[in-house]
């Protein structure tokens, strides 16, 4: 019988760690770059391309499904797996940082969060009950604690009176999940570390979370724009602060240059829209930096996107078309820069985790930055 939830690793590179979540949809090979399908869909890919890519996991949003098309209607229709055709895992988000940064006229209590849908204006309540109700109805493999992302640049009072409200959260999630009965005894519940910025809060969000008990532990509230430099700061202690013998989980992380520096201090998990969203926009990453194809300079040029790219992308066109595509507005550009931008991501994920196989990831990390950085087109 396959596993419900069984992380093990591999190998270690100082801090990095590579290794395999095993569940029973299949394993995914850590570290881990999730795609990212809000709404049941990565934008300008079908499932099957994604998976081509090398992706193991996808992430889903409780925040966006349960307004459209609704938790109870994809339950219905065989849950989000079968809606959207996709058989391999799928973590979603809890729609705790969605209620905060999309919605309109929030409010905060001890509860849970009410609000207005950024769609129709319909008025909600988002409660550690309901999150863990709606993720069971989608049918998720990892679960998210419902929790508050509160901005670094909020007074620490209030960043502190924040992570201990997560907290309590947490704790309802928990005993929300465990009374899901056959989803709760094949799926796994994440809980999210929060304290922004101060090594003090985050010791104590992830006692507290030890405590309680999880499958696998994020860290939230960064990328929410504190910068690079901050974020590795607290990424110097953070990860450490939780179990090592679990996964960590860095939420919405990011550039190609962040997850390498990520992983380089402990990190496992990883999802972000930048690569969908950058290959709509005419942005393609590249192993010697990132490229925009709106340039002029890639008109005439015969050469493939990213030559050291295995991808059937640049393996097939040229810049020139690439950009002709992308200046025209042709949905067909969008489509390819994203697979490529997927594809160089999932290339970069198995980079390390070789790397980290064989103890040579600082080098190979140094080699990546000075080329990647070193770049642009």
């Amino acid at each position: 019988m396959k596993p419900r939830f069984q992380f093990s690793i591999a190998a270690t590179d100082g801090k990095a760690r590579t290794g395999t979540i095993a569940m029973r949809r299949g394993e995914i090979r850590t570290p881990a770059f999730m795609p990212v399908g809000t709404a049941a869909t990565v934008k300008a890919m079908k499932p099957e391309s994604v998976r081509a890519t090398g992706a193991d996991i996808l992430l889903g949003n409780t925040y966006h499904l349960m307004l459209r098309p609704g938790a109870e209607r994809v339950a219905r229709l065989g849950g989000l797996h079968r809606f959207m055709n996709w058989d391999r895992p799928i973590l979603t988000d809890s729609g705790g940082y969605q209620v905060m940064s999309l919605a309109a006229l929030r409010k905060l209590s001890e509860e849970g969060v009410s609000f207005a849908s950024h769609i129709d204006g319909s008025k909600h309540l988002l409660t550690p009950e309901r999150s863990m109700e709606i993720q069971r109805l989608l049918g998720s493999d990892i679960v998210m604690a419902f929790d508050e992302c509160p901005r670094a640049d909020r007074p620490l009072g209030e960043i502190e009176a924040s992570m201990e409200l997560s907290m309590r959260w947490a704790r309802r999630s928990r005993d929300a999940f465990d009374a899901g009965g056959a989803h709760a005894a094949a799926s796994a519940l994440f809980g999210i570390q929060q304290g922004a910025l101060d090594e003090g809060l985050r010791a104590r969000s992830a006692e507290a979370l030890r405590a309680i008990g999880f499958d696998g532990y994020a860290i939230g509230g960064l990328a929410v724009g504190e910068g690079q430099e901050a974020m590795f700061a607290t990424l110097d202690f953070a990860p450490g602060q939780l179990p090592e013998d679990a996964p960590r989980y860095l939420m919405g992380v990011g550039k190609p240059d962040d997850l390498v520096g990520a992983v380089l201090r402990g990190v496992d998990m990883f999802d972000c829209v930048l690569p969908t969203r950058s290959g709509r926009n005419g942005q393609a990453f590249t192993w010697a930096g990132p490229v925009n194809l709106r340039n002029a300079r890639h008109a005439d040029d015969t050469g493939p996107l990213d030559p050291r790219c295995s991808c059937e992308v640049c393996g097939t066109y040229s810049r020139a078309y690439l950009h002709h595509l992308t200046k025209a507005g042709e949905m067909l550009g969008a489509m390819l820069l994203t697979e490529h931008n997927l594809s160089f991501y999932q290339q970069l994920m198995a980079a390390m985790r070789k790397a980290i196989g064989v103890g040579t990831l600082g080098p190979f990390a140094a080699a990546f930055l000075e080329s990647y950085r070193g770049g642009s087109a």
